[in-house]
């Protein structure tokens, strides 16, 4: 009680002023600069739903009973959970980053919270905090750590007015303090942002449970108030939101689900422009986010190293999840699929890291991205002997593929245009990538 009293006047101290006028820290836009050149991160979606194998929605899905849900975390032992195999893996992948589910929306936390005993140090037998030896794991291999955290609360009395989800959840009171609730939520961020070293980013989701039409909702999010908070803790943390809307001030950069910028395959991004922030799309390696033992739909390598390549064009980072088992192993099919995309990048790393999107260059055929006066054409659906290559109005001074440098030879350039001769095809190319140096 004591740390919850001193964590609440912590909040209740900092200068609060609307961030509608939020001008980004140097050490800020460090970070996104930073965030911009790092483009592939690992997704971990991980927590006491995992012990019944049926993705993170389990309790929303099967109408599971406050009191009922309630028992998973004594079944929930991740005896073979191992912080530094876990990064390990991801920089095997040629991962920068990962955003870890902190709370999700069942209202469980992953780490020693002083807030609510509802977590997993006081509820398990592992009895361990999983975030806090995965940042300290981070800081030690050099990968940057982010939290997904869940604006909406199936678990917690004061979420009320209840949300678009979990309504059949049995044992939720008709009645409660939004207000109250949102200072239990800044108050785990407190933690969060104090106790764990320097956090990259905060990836928030669910602030649709209340949308009603474009950005209105029935509540007051307070994101000003919480977005302030997490600024003054640490001003080179990211901010994102997960809410298909366009940005709201104060957010440091704009995220996809399920889809490339621009695209609305899922239905979720509506009508939402892309803004002038950093960008950030996520998917899965099946269909599920949370570990699904049904679940055997198993993306190819190919098509996520295409997905990463289609990302960078569109001037993207890629966030890969993955959903661990109970017992705290990553799935051996999610492993093998990372390493070969590691291997991969091993190779073509430098025509993706750092580089930027060339936005009129995005085609059915692939896409374009730049480095300075290097421009790497990936060509991934070949069907013809020649490629036209928007320009904008760009000199190229020289072609050539990027794994042999040998030469490709230019047919024609226009102005805003080349047309290159693509040599013999290789099947066995995930993606063919010719190298144009630019000149005046």
């Amino acid at each position: 009680m004591k740390n919850q009293l001193l964590l609440l006047l912590l909040i209740g101290n900092l200068s609060l002023t609307a961030q509608n006028n939020y001008q980004p820290a140097p050490e800020n836009l460090e970070a996104r600069h930073w965030f911009q050149d790092a483009k592939f991160g690992m997704f971990i979606h991980w927590g006491v739903y995992s012990v019944l194998g049926d993705g993170e929605w389990v309790m929303n899905n099967r109408r599971i009973p406050i009191k009922d849900y309630e028992k998973l975390p004594d079944a929930f032992n991740p005896t073979q959970f191992n912080a530094a195999e876990w990064v390990s893996l991801v920089k095997a992948a040629g991962m920068k980053y990962i955003t870890i589910t902190s709370k999700h929306h069942d209202g469980f936390a992953m780490w020693d919270s002083k807030i609510s005993d509802y977590d997993i140090v006081e509820r398990t037998p592992y009895g361990k905090d999983v975030l806090k030896m995965l940042a300290d794991e981070c800081q030690k291999q050099g990968i940057k750590l982010f939290f997904y955290h869940s604006h909406l609360d199936w678990h917690h009395p004061d979420y009320f007015p209840r949300g678009s989800t979990g309504n059949d959840i049995a044992g939720r009171p008709a009645s409660g303090d939004f207000n109250k609730y949102l200072d239990y939520m800044d108050a785990q961020l407190t933690e969060l942002l104090t106790n764990y070293g320097p956090i990259g980013g905060i990836w928030f989701d669910g602030w649709w449970d209340h949308k009603l039409q474009g950005k209105e909702t029935r509540v007051d999010w307070r994101l000003e108030k919480t977005y302030e908070l997490i600024h003054k803790l640490q001003p080179a943390c990211l901010i994102g939101n997960n809410h298909h809307v366009e940005p709201f001030a104060g957010e440091d950069f704009q995220m996809f689900e399920k889809d490339l910028p621009g695209g609305n395959t899922t239905g979720f991004s509506g009508d939402s422009k892309i803004g002038d922030l950093p960008l950030e799309t996520c998917e899965t390696m099946n269909h599920s986010w949370g570990f699904n033992i049904y679940d055997r739909n198993y993306k190819s390598t190919k098509a996520l190293v295409h997905y990463l390549v289609r990302s960078a064009g569109h001037n993207a980072n890629f966030l890969l999840n993955v959903g661990p088992m109970s017992n705290g192993k990553i799935q051996p099919e999610f492993g093998k699929t990372l390493r070969e995309m590691g291997t991969w990048l091993d190779t073509y790393g430098e025509t993706i890291y750092g580089t930027r999107g060339v936005a009129a260059a995005v085609r059915d055929w692939g896409v374009v991205t730049q480095k300075g006066d290097t421009w790497y054409v990936h060509i991934l659906d070949w069907q013809d002997a020649v490629v036209a290559v928007p320009t904008q109005g760009k000199k190229v001074k020289s072609a050539q593929l990027f794994k042999d440098k040998s030469a490709v030879k230019i047919l024609s350039e226009t102005k805003d245009m080349i047309l290159l001769q693509l040599p013999k095809f290789d099947a066995n190319e995930w993606d063919t990538v010719v190298e144009l140096v630019i000149g005046q």
